[in-house]
């Protein structure tokens, strides 16, 4: 859970927030322009009910019988101008500063290293960009509607008010301080309730996201029940935060008209004291009191844009805390050029979290240039943590990594990574046809032969060639229309197209059946060729043919050597072997 914001830091987070309503200045502008337009007319109908009154009906003035009604009708017209330039101009404004800060957020995630991943949810990533920011326009639309339209409605009934008897007006007035106390004393509930709503719909959202995603697993295991126990767990904690919302505001709402009902009488008491007779005739009583009924909407107005106003500032202030996280670190200067591959780890040590001690401890390993280096070991024994540190995924705290020679923190990330390429077990596609997804990114400027070559390469077109659309067939959500085979092959094409000298093969053939496997094998040795090859491999019979294998355990490199040099030392690998082929 997050911790409360402070009212200091609430008065700031509303500042940076009303400075993405700067970059629109003028249309902000015209849109304050219809909003004191359309709350000065109230104070036009007060005054016009006093003429309607006195002139119209107690002095029957012909003139003013056939002005009046124009009057008002033109009161109704400027109304409805200003009050379509209010709304619609105030709502651009607010649809721009959600853009703005959806595409920030969108930039953010592009750019945050893997640890933030590793340590927040999707679901709670995505409430941010989703919910956080439709709520952002309780703080830049609502609030600032009320706060400026209402403000000045007040103080244009308020001086016709005084103007019309002063007296009567001190009354509403003595109100003031009881109602200050009472806004900031139900500010800091707002505000608590606000967060943890924000909260809340994060976990919401991650539930729902497991489910979609999982949702095999689910029907398979009989998980039906405790998730929809789980989702119930959390969807009633969101509603009950709602409801202390909802009542904290109905409370502060009714007690505050209580008050306004209070000072109401007092007025009608003093007014029609004898002594007042004289000052107050009957039109000046009809629009007085017309003007403090319609402060009484005005008033419960700027009350209720108290929870609106800290249910933005609570949604700015989790979007700003996205946005102030560090990016990946990037700043190294030098440029690869003819790159040959060699890598070296220098005695790298690195832990995810230094409380749990470290996953990697003292690893130094020369590759050459070329070289098919397989990793092997038991599960968690830190294979994919080492590889994985090699395109700055994570940054190593202790020791050296260097390909060529090059430090790779001296090196721009842009730089190091379009030097590598990566299959990876878990296979990423994205919901669109597969020319785009093996040409992506940078491929994209990859021409057709190039990337029919690819895929040719990889045993796609086996495939493709069959489907109505052949290239152009969409691969679903995660390449859900895919076999697993199909979705691996397509990652292989990726990476046989992006021709890099350093490939990354994270269990690449792990989901293809036999007859694809031998094809699969059979592309990957042609595209090993000639490049330097890291491969994690828990079938040891795909890397029988390395160059050299590193076999750790717990972290440490235990043994390095060829297939035959291992076996013939009779240790760990031999023991895995054995283990592996007794199966």
């Amino acid at each position: 859970m997050s911790q409360e914001v402070s009212t200091s830091s609430s008065t700031q987070i509303y500042k940076r927030l009303l400075g993405y309503v700067k970059r629109h200045k003028g249309v902000f502008a015209i849109a304050i322009l219809g909003m004191a337009i359309s709350a000065t007319t109230e104070a036009g109908f007060a005054a016009l009910m006093k003429t309607l009154m006195d002139d119209s009906f107690v002095a029957k003035d012909p003139q003013m019988i056939v002005l009046a009604p124009l009057l008002l009708l033109l009161l109704f017209v400027v109304r409805g101008i200003s009050a379509f330039m209010a709304t619609y101009f105030l709502e651009a404004v607010s649809s721009n500063v959600i853009k703005k800060l959806r595409e920030e957020l969108f930039e953010k995630f592009l750019l945050l290293p893997s640890r933030y991943y590793d340590a927040n949810s999707s679901g709670q990533l995505l409430s941010k960009l989703v919910y956080d920011t439709e709520q952002v326009t309780s703080a830049t639309g609502q609030a600032i509607t009320t706060l400026v339209q209402d403000s000045f409605r007040v103080i244009a009934l308020l001086a016709w008010m005084f103007y019309l008897n002063w007296i009567l007006s001190l009354t509403f007035i003595v109100l003031t301080p009881v109602l200050a106390v009472l806004v900031v004393l139900v500010s800091k509930r707002f505000r608590k309730l606000s967060r943890r709503i924000q909260n809340s719909m994060g976990d919401v959202t991650h539930v729902s996201e497991e489910i979609i995603l999982g949702q095999k697993v689910i029907k398979i295991f009989g998980g039906q029940r405790y998730e929809k126990q789980h989702f119930t767990q959390v969807n009633d904690y969101n509603r009950l935060q709602k409801m202390k919302m909802v009542a904290t505001q109905a409370i502060s709402v009714n007690f505050i008209q209580f008050l306004v009902a209070g000072a109401l009488a007092a007025i009608i008491y003093v007014a029609t004291l004898p002594a007042m007779k004289q000052d107050v005739t009957v039109g000046t009583f009809v629009s007085f009191m017309f003007a403090m009924m319609m402060l009484l909407p005005a008033a419960r107005n700027l009350t209720n844009i108290n929870a609106s106003l800290q249910r933005g500032i609570a949604a700015a202030g989790s979007i700003f805390g996205l946005l102030d996280q560090k990016i990946e670190r990037d700043d190294g200067t030098r440029i690869l050029t003819d790159t040959k591959g060699s890598i070296d780890f220098e005695k790298v040590n690195f832990s995810y979290d230094q409380n749990k001690g470290n996953v990697l401890d003292d690893i130094s390993l020369h590759i050459e240039a070329g070289e098919t280096v397989a990793f092997v070991g038991r599960s968690g024994s830190g294979k994919s943590t080492l590889v994985s540190l090699l395109p700055r995924f994570y940054d190593v705290k202790e020791g050296v990594i260097k390909v060529d020679g090059h430090n790779i923190n001296e090196l721009r990330l842009e730089s190091l990574r379009d030097h590598v390429a990566l299959v990876s077990q878990e296979v990423v596609l994205f919901n669109d046809s597969i020319r785009r997804n093996i040409a992506y990114g940078k491929l994209s400027e990859c021409s057709n032969d190039e990337i029919e070559a690819a895929a040719k390469a990889a045993h796609v077109t086996e495939y493709v060639n069959k489907l109505p659309d052949g290239f152009d067939t969409m691969v679903g959500e995660g390449g859900a229309l895919l076999s697993g085979g199909q979705r691996q092959r397509l990652a292989i094409a990726r990476a046989i197209l992006k021709d890099a000298p350093i490939l990354i093969l994270d269990e690449a053939t792990s989901a293809l059946d036999n007859e694809s496997e031998r094809h699969i094998q059979a592309a990957l040795e042609v595209l090993m060729q000639n490049r330097t090859t890291l491969v994690i491999a828990h079938r040891l019979s795909t890397i029988e043919g390395a160059d050299k294998i590193v076999v750790m355990d717990n972290g440490r490199i235990v043994e390095t050597g060829t297939h035959k040099e291992l076996l013939d030392q009779n240790g760990y690998y031999a023991e895995l072997y054995r283990l592996q082929f007794n199966d």
